[in-house]
């Protein structure tokens, strides 16, 4: 190894960047085996840290892109003696980072997207995952380490208190399943939740297509923003209560007592027939 590659091995975990590093070997084996990479599939890693996946990932692959904000991980994955030959480094901000276009100018095999997995820093997990939802279409599968409250959430079932517009997204796009749970002691430095891996595989053919994703937004955000009103209530500036009974809503009804298939109408229902209220930016963060 060279001295180049020594001085760079060392790194404390960044507070602004979330980061905390995945060292349990049992934990990183389950992973992988989980996500299951093989040669020829084209495998992106969102934030490889100190390469706790991206080590057993690359001895299973010929090639592997990741993507990593903070400068000094990305300089010391360029002179790991054994990643280096194998890595295609993006160092840029996945929040910001245009997907579509990097992926559009693969060659990728057709009908087989890109796999993308990483322990996701927990204050951008959320957006993150919004922002990749936008890419759907190119995505064969993702794998994240995410908070337990979170894979609660993109799991959850109607009429159940983790159930929310996080759901409802997710599910848009998404077939979601949990895949292991991993305690605090599996980090360093060891946060103060628990852990969980979930898979995301994205749909071929959306289920429930809505014909302006903006409405989707719009109506799960006003619903769950005022979850303890009653429908009639937390969606009077978008609906009247005529509007909602004839399309199948008890006007009774809480957000989280509809199911994606009822928020798809309704969200149907307002592109066919706007509002007279501002379209305005949905937050990604805002109540998920």
């Amino acid at each position: 190894m060279s001295s180049n590659s020594k001085k760079h091995l060392g790194h404390t975990a960044r507070k602004r960047f979330g980061q905390n590093f995945l060292h349990d070997q049992n934990v990183i084996h389950n992973i992988v085996a989980a996500i299951n990479p093989q040669n020829g599939q084209y495998l992106l890693e969102i934030g490889p840290g100190l390469g706790a996946l991206t080590e057993p990932v690359a001895e299973l692959v010929d090639k592997l892109t990741v993507v990593e904000l903070d400068r000094d991980l990305a300089e010391r994955l360029r002179y790991h003696p054994f990643l280096n030959h194998k890595l295609t480094i993006i160092e840029q901000d996945a929040l910001r980072f245009n997907f579509r276009e990097y992926f559009e100018e693969l060659d990728l095999v057709e009908n087989q997207g890109v796999r993308v997995f990483g322990n996701l820093p927990y204050n951008i997990s959320t957006p993150l995952m919004f922002h990749l939802f936008k890419f759907h279409d190119l995505v064969q599968d993702m794998h994240f380490m995410l908070q337990k409250e979170v894979v609660k959430r993109l799991c959850a079932a109607p009429n159940s208190k983790a159930y929310g517009r996080l759901t409802i997204m997710a599910q848009y796009y998404c077939q979601v399943m949990p895949v292991l749970e991993v305690p605090p002691s599996a980090f360093k430095p060891a946060p103060k939740v628990d852990s969980a891996v979930v898979r995301l595989v994205p749909y071929k053919q959306l289920p429930h297509p809505v014909k302006d994703i903006y409405w989707l937004n719009r109506v799960t955000t006003q619903a769950f923003n005022q979850r303890r009103k009653t429908l009639r209530n937390a969606l009077s500036t978008l609906f009247s209560a005529e509007q909602l009974e004839s399309l199948g809503i008890d006007l009774n009804a809480r957000a989280e007592n509809l199911a994606l298939a009822d928020y798809a109408r309704l969200a149907n229902w307002l592109c066919d027939n706007p509002p007279e209220v501002e379209k305005v930016e949905i937050d990604d963060l805002e109540d998920v």
